[in-house]
């Protein structure tokens, strides 16, 4: 694990996405997408015990960009990625906070970091726990499964609900710890 300090994270040294999935009667017209969250920051407080560590990050629901479409009826264009973006924008998270603080950090068996915190989302704040792993040079990888229901988000629908976003979306971190 990476030596006790604080270190910051965000696009320039990372990538934050959203992975979505859908259901229905009409789901094969739809697509799995892949969404980067291009305006974020986190901020990696290490301490010389698992215990000691804080984790926070912010992002701007503004700021989510579609990158790819896989599935679907036809390959997903430039239009379609900008109305995707702009339906997310203004129906579903509608410009709110996007926020996480940790509560607990332990360590697993594995090496792993087990992380418990609160997870401001859609005017909403709620627990949620996720796994980290934070690999000796410095790299942060995980994920967390956040159901948008618990945040009372309705799941997009479309094609008179035939076409559904699955509740359960996979928010994945994948970045670099700053060397000293």
């Amino acid at each position: 694990m990476s030596k006790p300090g604080t270190y910051a994270l965000g696009p320039e040294n990372g990538k934050l996405l959203v992975r979505t999935g859908k259901r229905g009667a009409a789901a094969r017209a739809g697509h799995d997408l892949v969404i980067d969250v291009t305006s974020w920051k986190a901020t990696v407080q290490l301490g010389t015990e698992p215990a000691d560590a804080l984790l926070e990050l912010t992002a701007d629901s503004h700021s989510l960009r579609v990158l790819e479409g896989s599935g679907g009826a036809q390959s997903l264009g430039d239009d379609d990625k900008t109305g995707i973006q702009q339906t997310i924008d203004e129906e579903v998270l509608k410009g709110s906070a996007i926020a996480f603080r940790s509560t607990a950090v332990q360590a697993a068996p594995d090496g792993r970091l087990s992380v418990r915190g609160e997870l401001e989302l859609a005017g909403a704040s709620h627990p949620i726990a996720f796994e980290l792993q934070l690999a000796d040079d410095g790299r942060l990888t995980g994920r967390a499964s956040v159901k948008q229901s618990d945040w009372g988000m309705k799941p997009y629908s479309t094609l008179f609900g035939t076409l559904k976003v699955n509740d359960e979306v996979v928010v994945q971190i994948d970045g670099q710890l700053p060397a000293d």
